[in-house]
């Protein structure tokens, strides 16, 4: 592909960050001193409280005489525990996730004949505009999906009819809308992304109306686009538990900001497309990924728990895999003894990794799980009530599924529009002001120079 010339030179460069060095420094220390709450944190980790909602909650500890006491955790779709729905969902044997699309949006469990309304409506939304593939996907690919698909969901704001119209009527239209597309969106950019900077066949498939959000990611991103009953429903339970995570995490927050403004639906989505790219938020399940390739390529008998032991304490040192000095997968800002969703993975990892030949890599992964607080302890010198996440074992599921990892972060997307969308119908039906936190400044007052005195 061609690519528009670098006039940026290296010096230019070092000038200016040397300048932005020597004018950007804060001290720690003033954080406290003014009371301010990073990351929006208060002092005992709890979140500071900056709203209101129906929609999810995220449970992972009771305050106990001031102090954080670890539970179970607990997430909840609308009261609804996640454990309920996956179970009802599996006594039936059907696909859930379009009916927990319905319950985030709608605030109720649909009766069948809604949710076979709402299955059709989302089958016929699923076709792009004419000609966007080739248009907006084919023409600029990407080598990062999450940044294609950012993009791609700006340009569906050219042609929707009616973009800007923030009634509860549209806004739910363009929900569904998306909650259709981002399937077809994701597996088109991998396909560009194959031709393009891998060098690899590309294969196109028509979305299949009648089948379910699982079952057209699997068939659209195969070559011959065949999968089991067993895997798109394995599929479908990953897209169910990263569907919704509270008002809080960061990708909702941001859908919530941009949309209090006043800013339309696609703008608003992108926006939390972009900040759930990021590697401490939901690209965190690639850096797990990363993190289990150097455990595999440095630790030479998995058995070997003191081997494995050692490795763990040198990833925490800074001293292998990427030198961040984190065990990535483990632990988590709301949940202490366990986090329910790796609990469903977890539980419906082990008997496809039977299945697949694969228990010796998913026994690796339990011992991470077991062996990380032991040496965060020791390395860190802090004890501290430590779970596995999401992010330990969504990888390796997706990767039994046969699923590339550059779609990892793409499907954690894929689910997530339902949540984003109910949190921007709640912020604009509901917030009422435009989302505007306080920061300290410490900037003095400055006499301007004329230029020639400089």
């Amino acid at each position: 592909m061609n690519r528009a010339p670098d006039y940026i030179k290296d010096e230019l460069l070092e000038n200016l960050c040397a300048s932005y060095r020597e004018n950007n420094q804060i001290r720690s220390e003033l954080f406290s001193r003014y009371g301010v709450k990073r990351g929006l944190r208060n002092a005992d980790g709890t979140g500071v409280l900056a709203g209101i909602t129906k929609l999810g909650n995220v449970h992972g500890y009771v305050l106990n005489e001031g102090e954080r006491e670890p539970i179970h955790g607990r997430l909840t779709y609308r009261g609804y525990d996640i454990f309920d729905l996956i179970l009802g969902f599996e006594q039936e044997d059907r696909f859930g996730f379009e009916e927990v699309g319905y319950l985030l949006l709608c605030g109720a469990l649909p009766a069948k004949s809604q949710l076979l309304d709402f299955q059709e409506t989302i089958g016929h939304e699923r076709a792009l505009p004419e000609n966007f593939t080739e248009d907006i996907i084919m023409r600029a690919p990407s080598r990062d999906l999450m940044n294609k698909l950012a993009g791609a969901t700006l340009s569906l704001y050219s042609y929707d009819p009616n973009p800007d119209d923030l009634s509860l009527e549209n806004l739910m239209r363009q929900g569904i809308s998306l909650m259709a597309k981002f399937p077809v969106i994701i597996s088109h950019a991998y396909q560009a992304k194959r031709r393009y900077f891998d060098n690899a066949s590309m294969y196109l498939h028509v979305p299949d109306f009648s089948k379910s959000t699982a079952e057209n990611i699997l068939g659209l991103i195969r070559s011959d686009g065949v999968y089991s009953h067993e895997e798109a429903m394995l599929l479908d339970r990953c897209l169910i538990i990263h569907a919704e995570h509270g008002g809080g995490n960061n990708s909702a927050f941001t859908a919530r900001v941009t949309s209090s403004s006043g800013t339309d639906t696609y703008s608003a989505i992108a926006a939390a497309v972009s900040s759930l790219k990021g590697p401490r938020h939901g690209g965190a399940n690639l850096k797990v990924a990363d993190m289990l390739d150097d455990i595999r390529e440095n630790v030479e008998d998995w058995t070997d728990e003191e081997e494995l032991y050692a490795h763990l304490c040198k990833l925490l040192r800074g001293e292998s895999g990427d030198r961040s000095g984190l065990i990535y997968g483990m632990g988590h800002a709301i949940y202490t003894l366990s986090d329910p969703r790796a609990v469903v993975l977890k539980s419906a990892a082990r008997p496809l990794a039977e299945q697949k030949g694969l228990l010796d890599e998913f026994d690796l992964i339990e011992r991470v799980e077991r062996l990380t607080p032991r040496a965060f302890a020791e390395v860190k010198g802090v004890e501290k009530t430590m779970c596995a996440n999401v992010d330990l074992y969504s990888g390796f599921v997706y990767r039994m599924l046969g699923i590339p990892r550059e779609m990892f972060t793409p499907l954690f997307a894929t689910a997530r529009i339902v949540g984003w969308m109910a949190h921007r119908m709640e912020e604009i039906t509901t917030g009422g002001r435009i989302i505007r936190p306080a920061y300290k400044p410490l900037s003095r007052r400055a006499e301007y120079i004329q230029l020639s005195n400089r």
